[in-house]
């Protein structure tokens, strides 16, 4: 079966669609099960992963990666190809494309929740992910939380939707290297061309906090750094790393909040890092901080919990879901709940200890292989019987 994939977010920047779309191809290439399957990756420029070009070549289609990328540029090439399906790993997919599709919507943030999103973005990702989740012949999500979103606010049939979380963590992927030669021509693909991204070097803290994934309204950034300024005033030794690139609306100062807080010396924004300093950052951590009330599954959590890092989570559905008794739970928009909370898991070692003892449970619901094998298993129903006709 000829499998095409909209690989976009493996270019440039790898964020959270991107890393969980490597993670799949990473198991797939190493599966000699899915070896009888060829991925056919769509992208404006190479992909810095290193699959074997016979496998997974990659068809480049330049162009910027927006909205006439996906529905007209991408469809175009794959036409092209003789597809069976087509994956489409990030809410939306070409509604004019012959093939059976899946699509894997993470969550309906901007159904649900449309002030979080300016009026032109947000009106074009419900109509996109509406027709798209209407066209699909399968949808996954990645918890029982979207689940019930997509039925609920999309009437999405419950027998379309197929709920595989994704794994943990990102092994040997590559990940984190910005380059790649932009090659012409039809089907290409080779090794990537790693730029020599060095991590900058850690301020010594023996208590770290740590938040990672981008700055977005409902993850109340400016409420953890107010809730950590307490624990500054009170410990020279505590730190704050905030990880992630600002696309909050309306907009947030981080920098402001933090010189409101006198927390210059003690507060670190990196707006990006290679998935080297991530886990530099995870290591060196003493607590993890994400204050979001609505996710369809929050990953870094789940990936500090993977690193023996406890952390303080806001009470959400989607939260209790993803993390269970793994965590420190504290109710939205009260900062001195989250100072509390944050205290006991940098300082209290009992309620460290029973986080992590709960912790190899919860982690054990999330494995790259059971995920990879399980979307495969949807797209090889999804393309039986496909005319190829692309």
């Amino acid at each position: 079966m000829r499998i095409g994939i909209d690989a976009r977010e493996l270019s440039g920047r790898v964020t959270g669609v991107g890393r969980y779309l490597a993670g799949l191809l990473h198991e797939w290439a190493i599966d000699a099960s899915t070896s009888v399957h060829q991925f056919v990756l769509y992208a404006p420029e190479l992909i810095a992963l290193g699959l074997d070009a016979r496998r997974f070549p990659t068809r480049l289609v330049r162009g910027r990666s927006g909205t006439w990328w996906e529905q007209v540029r991408a469809p175009r090439a794959a036409r092209l190809d003789h597809l069976d399906v087509w994956f489409a790993p990030g809410y939306s997919a070409p509604l004019a494309l012959k093939v059976p599709t899946v699509v894997v919507i993470h969550d309906l943030s901007f159904v649900g929740h449309p002030e979080w999103f300016r009026l032109r973005e947000g009106a074009r990702r419900r109509w996109l992910t509406r027709q798209a989740a209407r066209k699909a012949r399968a949808i996954i999500t990645v918890s029982q939380f979207s689940r019930r979103e997509l039925i609920e606010r999309l009437a999405v049939p419950e027998g379309r939707i197929h709920v595989i979380p994704p794994g943990i963590g990102t092994g040997d992927w590559g990940l984190g290297t910005e380059g790649g030669h932009r090659v012409p021509g039809p089907l290409v693909a080779g090794p990537p061309v790693p730029s020599p991204l060095v991590p900058s070097p850690l301020v010594p803290s023996p208590y770290r906090v740590l938040y990672a994934g981008s700055i977005l309204n409902r993850r109340h950034v400016v409420d953890l750094i107010r809730a950590f300024a307490p624990i500054a005033r009170g410990h020279a030794g505590a730190s704050l790393d905030i990880v992630g690139d600002n696309r909050s609306y309306p907009r947030e100062d981080l920098q402001q909040s933090i010189a409101a807080e006198a927390l210059e010396a003690q507060v670190r924004w990196h707006d990006y890092v290679t998935d080297e300093q991530l886990q530099e950052l995870y290591a060196h951590a003493r607590a993890f901080a994400f204050l979001s009330e609505y996710e369809g599954l929050g990953l870094t959590p789940l990936e500090a919990l993977n690193a023996g890092v406890p952390p303080v989570l806001l009470d959400t559905p989607a939260a209790r879901e993803s993390c269970g008794d793994a965590a420190v739970y504290v109710p939205v928009s009260n900062v001195p709940a989250a100072t509390r909370a944050l205290e006991s898991v940098l300082f209290d070692e009992a309620v460290r200890s029973r986080i992590l003892t709960a912790a190899p449970n919860e982690l054990a619901k999330y494995s790259w292989p059971r995920a990879a094998r399980e979307t495969i298993e949807v797209l090889e129903r999804a393309g039986a019987g496909a005319s190829r006709s692309g």
